[in-house]
């Protein structure tokens, strides 16, 4: 179905973000986003990049972001590339990101995140790919940790439960995949 029909409108911006995960032979896990943005107008910037103009569709941005991590979501290397960028200073920001390795993606991530890497360091567009990156991680390990999960003879409730609506504990989704962990709703609960 989609979006409605849009009003009449020119295009100005586009962000093009492409999320990848691998199995490594090694057995770890690389997870990949690219990101490019183009606008459909000439940009001024600094004089000394660039000639001082990005031309309407050539990448203001074009940056890269690599993560290896084990089915743990422990960051085992962090590689990081902006190959285009407005300002010369902004490459080096990819440096910053592997103080990202040693984090175990999870509960707090952003917040440790933040704190090694703090924004006189970084790149806000670098770190808005962290975002992407995990939830693609997510996705990309789902199925192996699913798999060690039930390969082990007790097991704790999975951290994707009660983070949406389809997962919530009192849901049928829950109920039908992992009834172990199922709680019906009490009375003043509503549950689609």
């Amino acid at each position: 179905m989609g979006l409605p029909e849009a009003a009449p409108r020119e295009k100005k911006h586009h962000r093009k973000i492409d999320c990848e995960g691998f199995l490594r032979e090694d057995g770890l896990w690389d997870i990949d986003v690219h990101l490019i943005d183009t606008r459909s107008y000439d940009c001024g910037y600094d004089e000394m990049h660039r000639g001082g103009i990005i031309r309407a569709g050539e990448p203001v941005h074009d940056m890269w972001l690599r993560f290896t991590i084990d089915l743990d979501f422990l960051v085992h290397d962090v590689q990081a590339a902006s190959d285009e960028t407005p300002f010369p200073v902004c490459p080096t920001a990819a440096n910053a990101m592997r103080e990202l390795i040693g984090l175990r993606i999870g509960a707090g991530w952003m917040k440790q995140v933040r704190e090694r890497v703090g924004s006189k360091q970084s790149c806000t567009h670098l770190m808005d790919l962290l975002g992407q990156l995990t939830a693609t991680a997510y996705q990309t390990l789902h199925a192996s940790i699913e798999e060690r999960e039930a390969k082990r003879p007790s097991r704790e409730k999975p951290p994707i439960l009660d983070t949406c609506i389809a997962l919530s504990s009192s849901g049928e989704v829950v109920r039908k995949r992992w009834p172990e962990f199922y709680q019906p709703e009490t009375d003043g609960e509503s549950n689609p």
